[in-house]
């Protein structure tokens, strides 16, 4: 297992902020040598702390304007009621993130659809014909004064 300390921190908060930065860069914000920095991150992404890297894009140039977030609750708490409903979600391109939660309701989805007519096709034509789904509550995004995703 990968030992995170503190210039282990400093190069994943680096690198959360630009993954493209060379590693010449990234050596001299953390106080490394380029060679032992880029063992680190090597060491980083063989270990399992770094997954991957990715374009983070404009939801608006993709297309994607209308954001909504959407609490799911469950007719059935059965373990192939999940299994079908996350089999559902993984083919559902609106879907952007589908999370398991606690509460009252099972599930936590972020859609991302072109407008509210999507979205409403989407929540009735995809949510609102699984046999697994009993409740739904939708969350209009107006603003993100803070994400943070990469």
């Amino acid at each position: 297992m990968t030992k995170i300390d503190d210039i282990n921190r400093r190069i994943l908060r680096e690198l959360s902020r630009n993954g493209r930065i060379s590693n010449l860069e990234l050596a001299e914000r953390v106080g490394l040598s380029p060679s032992a920095c880029l063992r680190r991150v090597q060491d980083l992404e063989r270990g399992g702390v770094i997954l991957g890297y990715r374009a983070v894009t404009s939801a608006e140039a993709m297309g994607q304007g209308f954001l909504a977030y959407v609490s799911v609750g469950l007719s059935e708490h059965t373990k192939a009621a999940q299994e079908g409903f996350e089999r559902a979600m993984a083919h559902a391109p609106e879907v952007r993130e589908c999370h398991n939660i606690t509460g009252t309701r099972e599930y936590l989805l972020r859609i991302e659809t072109a407008d509210l007519g999507s979205y409403k096709r989407f929540h009735t034509d995809v949510l609102g014909t699984l046999p697994q789904v009993n409740a739904l509550t939708t969350y209009v995004v107006m603003g993100s004064p803070k994400d943070e995703r990469a």
